[in-house]
C-alpha cells in the first residue's frame, strides 16, 4: 500500500472553524481544477457523537478520470474525519483528516493509504497518485483560508504555488484541466 501525507497551517484560524471548512468536500471542485466533482449525501444517525456522510468523487488523473465513493465518519468533537472507499477505482483507499490547535493557528493533517490493485503498474501509478493527492490536498486546503501554508515540505510548497498559477490560467479560459495540465503530474 502506498501512502500520502500533508500538513497545512491555517494562520489565526480556530480549530473548530478550520474543521468546518475542511469537511465541506462539496466545495472542493471550486478550489482545484483537478477535482472534477464531489457529491455529498448526509446519512442519518450518529455513533458516539460521530456523524456519517457518503461522498462520490471524480478527480482528473493522468489522461482520465478517477472515480470513487467513500463513507466519511465525522467526529466534530475530536476534529477528525475518517474515510473509507465503498466503491471505485482503488482496490483499497482509506484515510483521515485531523485538525489540531497550534497556538492561535490550526494544523490540518491529511493522511491516506491507497492501492490500485494492479501490481504490474504499481511502480508507475502509485508515485503519480501520491503526488496528485499531496498537491491537490495542498492546493484545496490552502485555498480554504485567507492565510495558509504547507508545513515541512518545500517541494510541495512550490508545487502548490505552480498549481495555483495554472488554476488561474484555466479560469482565464485555457484548456480543460487534467492532472497533467493542472500541475499535479
Amino acid at each position: 500500500m502506498r501512502s500520502a501525507q500533508v500538513t497545512i497551517r491555517a494562520v489565526a484560524v480556530a480549530p473548530a472553524d478550520a474543521f468546518d471548512r475542511v469537511k465541506d468536500f462539496a466545495s472542493y471542485p471550486e478550489l482545484s481544477p483537478v477535482v472534477r466533482s464531489v457529491t455529498v449525501t448526509r446519512a442519518a444517525g450518529s455513533a458516539g457523537g460521530a456523524a456519517e456522510e457518503h461522498s462520490d468523487w471524480e478527480v482528473y488523473f493522468r489522461n482520465g478520470i478517477l472515480r470513487w465513493s467513500e463513507t466519511d465518519t465525522i467526529d466534530r468533537a475530536g476534529l477528525t474525519i475518517a474515510f473509507t472507499q465503498t466503491d471505485g477505482d482503488f482496490a483499497e483507499f482509506t484515510g483521515t483528516w485531523q485538525v489540531r490547535a497550534d497556538g492561535e493557528d490550526s494544523l490540518i493533517d491529511f493522511f491516506t493509504e491507497f492501492d490500485f490493485g494492479i501490481p504490474s503498474l504499481a511502480g508507475i501509478l502509485d508515485p503519480v497518485a501520491e503526488r496528485v493527492f499531496r498537491e491537490t490536498i495542498g492546493l484545496v486546503v490552502t485555498s480554504l483560508f485567507a492565510k495558509a501554508e504547507v508545513v515541512g515540505d518545500e517541494a510541495l510548497v512550490r508545487a502548490v504555488e505552480l498549481a495555483r498559477e495554472r488554476a488561474a490560467e484555466l479560469q482565464n479560459g485555457d484548456d480543460a484541466p487534467t492532472a497533467m495540465t493542472a500541475g499535479a503530474v
